[in-house]
């Protein structure tokens, strides 16, 4: 991410935050929607990514294309337009990731969004055939919104729903499981906290997974929510994953280390 994005992106959040109560599921559907329309426009795409327009014209411009969206979805993609962006693809990004922000901070209490990405990605990667259908560049995407409609109706949150349905109907060169991923970080983010994904041959105790959580939340100096997948592959030990750090203390990890010792 360029230093141009990130101060970009770091602008459009605050403006998310002072939209307050004003940013909920609506605001989050209207964004992904608007996002649509400027991935399929290379013109809309171009100007609005442009760094040397001026930026109150691209937000004017803005403003008028997306007129029937709802107040603070038009509010949030005139910031967006307004910044200087790095790359066309980041505000594209930006646009999904303030719909995942909105869904985040307006959920009801007790809606678990996070843990419900989790749950789909772990039956997504668990379901070879599924996977390919989500993935797959050859199926319209409205076929393939219209099957996580089916697979999450009564199972998940209609803020889940919202999230899934626009990562398979803009994956952006993403797979499902990547693109699963990366909502749940950001919502965790919105949360405040961050999460650690703990891969083990069995399911850890309770206790054990407590004092894992206590042990990296201080190491990494935020709360951490634990994912856990069993996956007997393992064979035993641990492997600890927080954003792209990796602590690998799987017996399968030493044993392919002692592979390639000697082959090597």
């Amino acid at each position: 991410m360029g230093s141009a994005t990130r101060e970009a992106l770091a602008n459009a959040v605050s403006a998310l935050a002072e939209l307050g109560a004003k940013a909920d599921l609506a605001t989050a559907e209207d964004l992904f929607a608007a996002g649509r329309v400027v991935a399929d426009s290379a013109q809309l795409r171009a100007i609005v990514s442009d760094p040397s327009a001026d930026p109150q014209g691209k937000a004017e411009l803005v403003k008028r294309v997306f007129a029937q969206l709802s107040p603070g979805a038009v509010s949030l993609l005139s910031t967006v337009a307004a910044q200087r962006w790095s790359r066309q693809r980041d505000v594209l990004s930006a646009i999904e990731e303030l719909g995942i922000r909105s869904i985040a901070t307006s959920a009801p209490a007790g809606t678990d969004v996070e843990g419900e990405l989790f749950t789909f990605g772990v039956a997504v990667t668990s379901n070879a055939e599924l996977e390919l259908a989500l993935r797959s560049k050859l199926a319209d995407p409205a076929q393939k919104a219209a099957l996580v409609d089916r697979l999450l109706a009564g199972k998940a949150s209609a803020q889940t729903e919202a999230i899934v349905r626009q990562l398979v109907l803009q994956p952006r060169g993403r797979t499902i499981r990547e693109a699963l991923r990366e909502s749940a970080r950001i919502v965790a983010d919105q949360s405040g906290h961050s999460i650690a994904t703990v891969t083990s041959a069995r399911a850890l105790p309770a206790a054990q997974l407590a004092q894992l959580q206590t042990v990296l939340s201080a190491k990494y100096g935020k709360r951490l929510k634990i994912n856990e997948i069993v996956d007997a592959a393992v064979i035993g030990g641990v492997r600890v994953q927080v954003g792209d750090d990796v602590i690998d203390g799987s017996i399968s990890r030493r044993i392919n280390d002692l592979r390639l010792q000697l082959v090597g």
